[in-house]
C-alpha cells in the first residue's frame, strides 16, 4: 500500500508547518502552524484539504507537533476550537507547557494591537491544551491497533522531537525542526537507525554548510562590542525560547570575561520563566548544563535584566534581546522602528526570516520599510547577518539521511530553489527517490512489504549438524595439495544441494490476503526419498503431493525456426519433430556428456527438465523441471532462448535441410 504526503503547509515554504500523511489507511497531520508573513486566512492551512464537511475528527486518526515554536503549533488552536477538531493531540512535555504561553502573546499581538476579531481567545487555548497527550522521549505510544509512535531528541528547542510512525510494516519519521549539531545548552539530534520508507525532513539550509560555531560566536561578539564601544545599541532579534538562551549564555560569559557595565535587556518576561521550565526539563539540556545545574544555574543572568518600554527613550548604549525573532510585530518590530534611522545603531540577525516579515525586507537591503498602509520608515543602522539558526545545515541533513537510512525522502519547510539543489544532490548520493511538493500537491510512494515464514525447527537443527561437520571436516583434512591450474567446468552441475524451500500458500478466497509462507527441509518433496520412506500406496500418494515442479511456457514464431515451412506440406508431428530436433541439437552442445539427454518424437528429457511443444498451442514450448535441478534448468532456458529468439548458428541449418 502506497504512503501518501500532503503539505497543506511548507511545502516549498518555510512556515505554517502542516504535512498531511496517509500510512496504512491511516491518517496522521503533522504540526499545525502559522505563516508570520501574512496576516489574512492565508497564515493558517488550507484544512479543508482533509475534508470539505468540516468532519476532521472521523478522517483524522492523530495530530502530533514536534515543538513549540509559532510556525509548527500556530493554528492548533483555530483547528481544535474553531474548525472542531476532537481527536488525539501529541507532544513532548516540554512542548505541551511552553506552547500555551507562546500561543497566548501571539492571540495578545493579533487581537489585543491589531484588533482582529476572528480569532482564537485565551479560553480556546486552554481548552485545546486539555486535550494534548504528552509523550517522553523513546517511549512508543500505541495510538490505537495499528499506529504506534515514538520521539526522538532533535536539538533545535526546548522539548522538540523528531516523530517515528508506524503502521503495520510500514513506517515514516517526520523530523520537524532539528539540529545536527550541539550548542552550549542543547544537544545534537539523533535517532535510531529505523530505516523508514518515508523520511520528511526539513530543507530551511538546504544549500548553506555553516562555518565553525567558535568563529560564528567571536565574530558576533565583537560586533556587539565594537557597536556599544562606539555609543550605539544593538538589537537582537530572537524568539523567546531557544536561540535566546544561546546567545544570553554567550554574551553574559563575555561581558563577565571583558568587565562591561552596558545594560543588558531581554524583552517580554520570558526570562524568569524561561529558567523555570530549564530546571523543570534539565534532562532534555546538554551534559555540560546538567553536570554543573546543581552547582550553578546557566540561566541565572547577572548582567541580563528584563525590559521595560520606557527603557526605549533612555540614551545608549545598550543591548537588547527582543522578540519576535523575524520583526514582524511585538517589541522587536517597535524598538527597530525606534532605533532603525541612526547609523550608529545596529539589528544582529541571528536566526532565518520568513518571506515577507520586515526581517527579510531588512536582509535584503531595503532601505524604505512599509509595515502596513499607515506605517513606513528608513533604515539607516548596521545590518548584519551571523547565522545562529539551530536548523541543520545541508551536512546535517544528508548526515540524519545517512542515519536513518530511509527509502525515500520528502523535502518540506524550505525554499523551492535552495530544495531543488538539495534534491539532486540526496538522489546523487545515496540513491534513493527524493521529492518537494508543493502545498496543497500529493505524492504517493510505493512500500515493500515484508512477510513472515515459519521455518521448522527440524531444518534449523539439520543445518547447525550439517555446518559442524563441515567445519569439523574443513579442519582436519585440509588438502596439502592444490592445483592451482584446475578451473571449474561452465557447464552445470549434475547435483545441486538445496537445503531448504520456502512454499507461499495463497488464500484463493481473499486475493488481497498476504500468502502464509513455510520453509521446509527439501527432503520433504524429494519425490525418491518420498516413495522410499512409504509404506503403503496411501503413504506415497500422500507424498507426491508435496513433489515441487516448475514450469514455464516459451511462445515462438514455427517461421522464424523453420523458414521452408510456408512453402511445403508438413504435419504438425512433422514440425515437432523437426523443432525438437533443433533443440537437441543445440542442447547437445552447450550440455556436453555431462547429463544424458533422451529423446522420444514428442518429447526432449534431461534428469527432471522436460521439453515439449503444447498440442493446444502449437507455437508454444513447454518446460518443466523439478526444484532439485533447478540449476540445470536455467542453463537449458538459456539455450532454448537463444534457440527460439536469437537464431545462432549451432548447424542448425544443416538440419533443416536434411529434412526438407
Amino acid at each position: 500500500m502506497p504512503i501518501e504526503v500532503v503539505p497543506l503547509g511548507a511545502g516549498q515554504d518555510v512556515g505554517r508547518s502542516c504535512i498531511l500523511v496517509t500510512i496504512g489507511g491511516k491518517n496522521i497531520m503533522f504540526d499545525c502552524g502559522m505563516h508570520m508573513g501574512y496576516q489574512d486566512a492565508r497564515r493558517f492551512p488550507d484544512f479543508s484539504y482533509i475534508s470539505k464537511t468540516g468532519n476532521y475528527t472521523d478522517v483524522l486518526d492523530a495530530v502530533i507537533i514536534s515543538h513549540f515554536h509559532l510556525d509548527h503549533c500556530g493554528a492548533l488552536p483555530f483547528f481544535t476550537e474553531m474548525c472542531g477538531y476532537d481527536g488525539p493531540i501529541y507532544m513532548t512535555h516540554p512542548t505541551r507547557a511552553i506552547c500555551p504561553i507562546l500561543l497566548e502573546d501571539y492571540r495578545k499581538i493579533t487581537v489585543e494591537r491589531k484588533g482582529e476579531t476572528k480569532f482564537f481567545t485565551s479560553e480556546m487555548i486552554k481548552n485545546c491544551m486539555k486535550k494534548v497527550i504528552p509523550i517522553n522521549l523513546h517511549q512508543t505510544i500505541k495510538v490505537d491497533d495499528d499506529i504506534e509512535i515514538k520521539a526522538y531528541y532533535a536539538g533545535h528547542v526546548l522539548g522538540a522531537a523528531m516523530i517515528y510512525v508506524r503502521v503495520g510494516q510500514e513506517s515514516v519519521v517526520y523530523t520537524g525542526d532539528y539540529n545536527m549539531t550541539p550548542d552550549r545548552h542543547l544537544g545534537s539530534a539523533w535517532i535510531d537507525k529505523v530505516r523508514p520508507d518515508v523520511l520528511i525532513t526539513e530543507s530551511t539550509y538546504a544549500t548553506t554548510i555553516r562555518d565553525s560555531k567558535r568563529s560564528r560566536e567571536r565574530d558576533f561578539l565583537t560586533k556587539v562590542h565594537e557597536c556599544v564601544a562606539n555609543g550605539g545599541n544593538v538589537i537582537i532579534p530572537v524568539f523567546a525560547l531557544g536561540r535566546a538562551q544561546e546567545l544570553c549564555i554567550l554574551i553574559e560569559s563575555y561581558w563577565d570575561r571583558m568587565g562591561l557595565d552596558v545594560p543588558i535587556y531581554f524583552s517580554t518576561g520570558l526570562t524568569e520563566r524561561a529558567t523555570e521550565y530549564y530546571k523543570l526539563f534539565i534532562n532534555w539540556t546538554n551534559q555540560k548544563i546538567k553536570s554543573t545545574f546543581a552547582q550553578r544555574n546557566a540561566f541565572d543572568f547577572k548582567h541580563i535584566k528584563a525590559w521595560d518600554k520606557n527603557n526605549l527613550d533612555l540614551p545608549g548604549p545598550m543591548v537588547l534581546f527582543a522578540t519576535p525573532g523575524m520583526l514582524n510585530a511585538g517589541t522587536s518590530l517597535q524598538v527597530f522602528q525606534k532605533w532603525a534611522p541612526d547609523p550608529k545603531n545596529m539589528v544582529i540577525m541571528p536566526g532565518y526570516c520568513v518571506a515577507g516579515t520586515v526581517g527579510a525586507k531588512v536582509l535584503l537591503g531595503q532601505k524604505v520599510i512599509e509595515v502596513d498602509k499607515y506605517t513606513k520608515f528608513e533604515v539607516n543602522l548596521q545590518v548584519r547577518n551571523l547565522s545562529f539558526s539551530a536548523h541543520a545545515d545541508a551536512k546535517g541533513i544528508m548526515q540524519l539521511i545517512r542515519m536513518c537510512e530511509p527509502k525515500n525522502v520528502v523535502l518540506v519547510h524550505g525554499e523551492r530553489g535552495k530544495m531543488d539543489f538539495l534534491r539532486s544532490n540526496i538522489m546523487k548520493d545515496f540513491g534513493i527517490p527524493c521529492h518537494m511538493p508543493a502545498n496543497g500537491c500529493s505524492i504517493k510512494m510505493e512500500t515493500s512489504k515484508a512477510l513472515e515464514a515459519k521455518i521448522s525447527t527440524d531444518l534449523l537443527k539439520s543445518l547447525l549438524s550439517s555446518s559442524n561437520s563441515n567445519n569439523n571436516a574443513a579442519v582436519n583434512n585440509i588438502p596439502q595439495n592444490q592445483d592451482v591450474s584446475a578451473i571449474q567446468s561452465l557447464r552445470p552441475s549434475t547435483s545441486v544441494p538445496i537445503n531448504a524451500t520456502l512454499l507461499m500458500h495463497f488464500n484463493t478466497n481473499n486475493q488481497t490476503s498476504s500468502p502464509t509462507i513455510e520453509i521446509v527441509k527439501s527432503v520433504d518433496f524429494s519425490a525418491a526419498t518420498a516413495a522410499a520412506a512409504a509404506t503403503t500406496e496411501e503413504d506415497t500418494q500422500t507424498q507426491k503431493k508435496r513433489e515441487l515442479f516448475f514450469q514455464v511456457e516459451k511462445p515462438f514464431q514455427i517461421a522464424f525456426l523453420l523458414s521452408d515451412v510456408a512453402h511445403t506440406e508438413s504435419t504438425t508431428d512433422e514440425v515437432t519433430v523437426r523443432i525438437l530436433d533443433l533443440l537437441q541439437i543445440a542442447l547437445a552442445r552447450t550440455i556436453g556428456k555431462t547429463c544424458v539427454i533422451e529423446r522420444n518424437a514428442s518429447m526432449i528429457v534431461i534428469r527432471t527438465v522436460s521439453l515439449w511443444l503444447d498440442q493446444l498451442k502449437p507455437q508454444t514450448l513447454c518446460i518443466k523441471w523439478s526444484f532439485e535441478d533447478e540449476d540445470l534448468a536455467s542453463f537449458i532456458l538459456g539455450t532454448v532462448n537463444t534457440v527460439l529468439y536469437d537464431q545462432q548458428d549451432f548447424g542448425l541449418n544443416s538440419v533443416q535441410s536434411a529434412t526438407a
